[in-house]
């Protein structure tokens, strides 16, 4: 690593890439929103059940996939795992252009393509967490962590609709190409970085890796009484909120009798929230601390989806689901930088992979099993009876989020071996 590099008034030539890199993959990704259901639509002719299982399978086989990479990447250099991930994203996407120009695209290459992604994906995530921690000091994660939130709020407010449009006036794969080249760009932004970086050294009692290693990330969150309650929290809230998506759409263009850019107008404009929270949380957490920003923001974010129940046709049911929907981005705009910055905190910097791993991992594996779950309690209760239903237990996660704190803590210290390995 060539130094600690400072995020106060923009500084720090090696986080500017970073973010510069998760910037350009961020809204080529956003700008690729739901891309491969349109083409299994648009192109493959695809029905409802063959799109859910798209929609669903290839985030949670991804993350199957991802679980043995987190022990790999946590003694390995961080800045070449996440170039190798973006030109592996770059390369796998671009064969389903290539495929569909030779007319021999299938829904089966689109579903290989989905797993891999979201294998990279997670194998990103987790070497930049670790990558952002051994470059920043602990007073500038929050700001970091709030500036990489804001971008991503930034590219879900502007990518879906500007995707849309250039699916319309281009063809169906058309943003698939874009994403691929963002993640080119993403990588060349990661090369800019230069510098070294130490190859992290494995423990002389850890010199081959085994098979419990592939556990590491969870055993620490669960042994760890900081991150257990947020892990839990996060992953229930997450996998509830995006389980009622579907519905919604469901219920909005179909019952409801909203056009599809309405839809897409209830969602975009509400983002400004996300705006917003990340730009306060930094205040928030000087004024009030860590702890209660993460108990407040946390609550709060919960009670929001349990207004969709209520969304009607016409113009007041739109405003509706945009008031409802800037709440909840808000309080997830406050929220999302200080859990991302409490966990690097509370994770020592040996296992912030695996740790940062298996959260995504499981996080991605809950969406997808929820999601399925209320697909059938939505055929079997009706779209806003399923809604309600999952806006009621979003009420009860609050109970889920710490309820003391021990202080804001400095970072975890690689000798509170929580991770202990059984012995053989």
């Amino acid at each position: 690593m060539t130094g600690k590099g400072g995020v106060r008034g923009g500084g720090g030539r090696e986080f500017g890439w970073l973010w510069a890199a998760y910037g350009v993959s961020a809204f080529g990704t956003r700008l690729a929103f739901d891309a491969f259901a349109l083409i299994a639509v648009l192109v493959l002719d695809a029905g409802p059940a063959e799109v859910s299982l798209l929609a669903a399978s290839g985030p949670l086989a991804g993350a199957v996939l991802a679980v043995p990479l987190g022990p790999w990447v946590e003694f390995r250099r961080k800045r070449p795992v996440m170039i190798a991930a973006d030109l592996v994203r770059c390369g796998v996407l671009l064969s389903i252009p290539l495929a569909y120009a030779l007319g021999r695209l299938t829904l089966g290459q689109l579903l290989v393509v989905s797993v891999v992604v979201a294998a990279a994906d997670i194998t990103f995530n987790a070497a930049a967490g670790a990558f952002l921690k051994g470059l920043l000091t602990k007073e500038q994660l929050l700001v970091a962590n709030g500036r990489l939130e804001a971008t991503t709020w930034t590219t879900t407010m502007l990518g879906p609709p500007l995707g849309g449009a250039a699916i319309g006036w281009f063809g169906a794969v058309t943003t698939v190409v874009a994403d691929a080249v963002s993640y080119l760009l993403s990588a060349g932004a990661l090369s800019a970085i230069g510098g070294g970086e130490h190859k992290p050294v494995r423990p002389a009692a850890r010199s081959r890796p085994r098979a419990g290693d592939l556990l590491d990330g969870w055993r620490y969150i669960l042994g760890s009484a900081a991150l257990r309650p947020l892990f839990l929290n996060t992953v229930l809230v997450n996998g509830l909120i995006m389980a009622t998506s579907p519905l919604l759409i469901v219920l909005m263009v179909g019952p409801l009798g909203f056009a599809p850019w309405q839809y897409g107008l209830a969602f975009a404009v509400p983002c400004l929230g996300g705006l917003i929270g990340a730009r306060l949380s930094p205040r928030l957490v000087a004024r009030f601390g860590r702890h209660r920003v993460l108990r407040a923001a946390g609550a709060l974010r919960a009670c929001w989806p349990l207004g969709l129940v209520f969304v009607g046709p016409g113009t007041a049911g739109l405003v509706l689901v945009m008031v409802v929907e800037f709440g909840l981005i808000t309080c997830v705009g406050v929220f999302n930088p200080v859990l991302a910055t409490e966990r690097l905190l509370r994770t020592p910097a040996d296992r912030v992979a695996r740790t940062l791993s298996a959260w995504s991992a499981s996080g991605k594996a809950t969406i997808a099993a929820l999601t399925a779950l209320w697909g059938l309690l939505g055929a079997l209760l009706g779209a806003r009876a399923a809604i309600g239903l999952a806006g009621c237990l979003l009420l009860g996660t609050a109970l889920l989020l710490p309820r003391t704190g021990d202080g804001d803590t400095e970072d975890a210290s690689p000798g509170d071996d929580v991770l202990r390995a059984p012995t053989p």
